[in-house]
């Protein structure tokens, strides 16, 4: 049985640039009609993952790189005290299994590999007993002699939560694809944004007084916006990536939870400061599909001299009743972190959409343990 847990985040940003593209300005997309403040979901689940090191035992979870080879030979090194050469021979010739299209430079690959650092050493361990013989071993014996190494299956199973929410594609090896479990979108402005320029010089301190000229002048592009930013998680297939231990599906979500809800993209961080706090945060708990609410903002939310955020909160209330009375899309569960309104009225109509708010702590909390009663009584 399908079971999702969607993400709801309205998030204030400074003057920032987050997310560029390749000629230096901030990302953008034309929605409702106006130009949108922009950033892509690659970048906010590169943040997402970077946060999961503070969260849990960074020897548990994957990398992604092009330098599978060179990470097996440096842990052969580690653990079976060979010469570098001879490790790099054997990391090849274990790896050569895989046939992935090898890179431009030696020893990587053509693209990156998703891939636990538990499962590099599960590799080692297969060989460990046998280095000392393999590192004596001529080309063509080595390669005959690691033929039997499950290279692929243990490539394959095991997965650290890191792969198994964010998936694998293999190109050359569709057997090692890993359905992603997390959907991210977009992040998108929920009022029209226009790009503006921050003209700055830089003053050479071993200048004399007289020299008033500056050491260096340019430009940096920004913007500023109150962003809608959506992710689903399927816990079925989350479950399923973690070999049906719903347990450690659950300790993946909780993490999931904390590092999308608090990281931030580092976009330009040193000159603008960005890093802010979500002003609203709703979840809720799905066994019909997943709801990007993101059509609240079709029609871009006004400032009328009091701000965008109160409307943007009050927009994404009313489309999530909405989807509920129009499309008998009804939640199982909605728990949210938000700042109490001012009025009652607001505060009563609010809390009829969102629930009344409560501390993030409290959110996750709440919506682990009903994954967890879910996942349990579906499991029976």
């Amino acid at each position: 049985m399908c079971t999702y847990v969607d993400v709801h985040i309205l998030q204030t940003v400074p003057p920032s640039n987050l997310n560029r593209d390749d000629a230096g300005t901030p990302k953008q997309a034309t929605y409702g009609g106006v130009k949108r403040a922009r950033v892509s979901s690659q970048a906010w689940k590169r943040a997402t993952r970077t946060a999961f090191a503070g969260l849990v035992d960074p020897a548990t979870l994957g990398t992604r790189t092009k330098k599978i080879s060179a990470l097996l030979a440096e842990q052969i090194v580690a653990r079976g005290g060979l010469a570098p050469d001879a490790a790099v021979r054997i990391a090849t010739s274990v790896l050569a299994e895989l046939d992935i299209k090898p890179g431009k430079k030696a020893a990587e690959t053509a693209y990156l590999l998703f891939f636990g650092r538990p499962q590099l050493e599960r590799l080692i361990d297969l060989v460990e007993a046998d280095l000392p013989r393999l590192a004596g071993l001529d080309d063509a014996a080595l390669a005959e002699a690691v033929k039997g190494v499950s290279v692929r299956e243990t490539l394959g199973a095991g997965h650290p939560i890191d792969v198994a929410l964010f998936g694998r594609m293999v190109a050359d090896l569709p057997g090692l694809n890993v359905e992603a479990a997390t959907q991210v979108a977009h992040a998108l402005s929920t009022h029209a944004t226009e790009v503006e320029f921050d003209y700055y010089t830089a003053v050479d301190d071993e200048n004399p007084k007289e020299d008033t000229g500056a050491g260096m002048i340019g430009t940096v592009e920004f913007q500023s916006a109150t962003l809608y930013r959506f992710a689903t998680v399927g816990l079925h297939q989350l479950v399923d990536n973690l070999g049906g231990d719903v347990e450690a599906a659950v300790d993946a979500l909780r993490v999931f939870l904390t590092a999308f809800t608090t990281s931030m993209p580092t976009g330009h961080e040193n000159s603008f400061a960005h890093r802010t706090t979500p002003s609203l945060l709703t979840v809720t708990l799905r066994a019909d599909q997943p709801v990007n609410l993101v059509s609240a903002f079709e029609q871009p939310i006004r400032a009328n001299g009091h701000g965008v955020l109160a409307g943007s909160i009050d927009q994404l209330a009313n489309e999530l009743a909405s989807t509920t009375d129009l499309w008998g899309l009804r939640p199982e569960l909605v728990v949210s972190t938000y700042r109490t309104p001012d009025t009652a009225d607001r505060a009563t109509t609010l809390a009829t959409a969102l629930g009344a708010p409560v501390p993030f702590g409290q959110v996750v909390d709440t919506v682990t343990a009903a994954a967890r009663d879910r996942l349990t009584t579906t499991a029976r």
